[in-house]
């Protein structure tokens, strides 16, 4: 019999070169808000990071996301020589897309001169620009406005039948940062921290929702509010099949107010003996029933 790992290589060739170099070179339209924009890839130059966001602005433009989100922003100025929001905006959103978690780190895409065109901005602002653009001005204005356009593009998702997973996520932070405080952090012991709990549309892994909240308020007691408040601005169609959080959340006021909606929910539990004893009590009165993977 012949052995196959003999015919197994570690690295197995790609494509052949003369493939490769037979391949025309392809040249793709994508359409920016400062005109049509023709993109040819060079496979022998280096990768840089802003290449793909032509078609990244190119589905923002098509689909009427981008302009709607900066005209609705509370964002406003006194001064006639103030900088405009798609100035203000699109900065923080070029920034955002190349990876950046501080203010500071925005500094880097400040003398690109090709990016703000296709977003129809004038230039990219400075860091200290964007700072003070939000130091003023209330929370409430702001959140209701990121809320709205977030719901816009994952709401006709949740008219398919879905699961509503909750998780809270440790944020250690450096520095001198509002609320924080030192909590419960794995990662860094006695580290302050943010923490941010998160609800997700559980199949497509997307975020729906997130409560930033001081580092010692990691319980699921301190999200609920927000979550049954997300829940109850939602219409009825809407609403996940199912409930669904790791140990943290089975607590007895959870449960209560799911069923108080009549929302079904499926949550881990301590295995205290009360726990044991109730487990015990319905085992030995119906046995055990089958649910499926073994």
């Amino acid at each position: 019999m012949q052995d196959i790992s003999s015919s197994l290589t570690a690295h197995p060739e790609g494509e052949s070169e003369e493939l490769l170099a037979s391949e025309p070179e392809a040249v793709s339209v994508v359409d920016t808000f400062g005109g049509k924009l023709f993109v040819r890839w060079d496979p022998e130059a280096a990768v840089t990071t802003f290449g793909p966001v032509s078609y990244f602005i190119d589905f923002l433009k098509t689909n009427g996301l981008w302009e709607p989100w900066v005209r609705e922003c509370p964002l406003l100025y006194a001064s006639p020589n103030a900088p405009t929001k798609e100035d203000i905006l699109g900065t923080l959103f070029l920034s955002v897309l190349a990876g950046h978690k501080r203010y500071a780190h925005s500094t880097t895409v400040h003398s690109d001169n090709v990016l703000p065109g296709l977003l129809g901005m004038k230039r990219v602002r400075s860091e200290d620009a964007v700072r003070r653009a939000f130091q003023r001005g209330d929370a409430e204005p702001y959140e209701e406005w990121l809320r709205q356009h977030l719901m816009n593009t994952y709401g006709e998702l949740l008219n398919e039948p879905w699961v509503l997973d909750m998780d809270a996520t440790v944020k250690p932070l450096y520095g001198q940062q509002e609320q924080a405080v030192r909590g419960y952090n794995p990662t860094k012991p006695g580290r302050p921290s943010h923490v941010y709990h998160c609800y997700f549309l559980a199949a497509a892994r997307l975020v729906l929702d997130v409560e930033v909240q001081p580092g010692n308020q990691t319980a699921s007691q301190y999200a609920q509010p927000g979550l049954w408040a997300w829940l109850d601005r939602q219409p009825r169609p809407h609403w996940p099949r199912l409930l669904r959080g790791d140990v943290s959340w089975g607590t007895e006021r959870m449960m209560q107010e799911a069923e108080q909606r009549q929302w079904p929910y499926l949550f881990k539990l301590r295995q205290s003996p009360n726990v044991k004893k109730h487990v015990a009590q319905v085992l030995s009165q119906q046995g055990w029933q089958a649910a499926g993977g073994g």
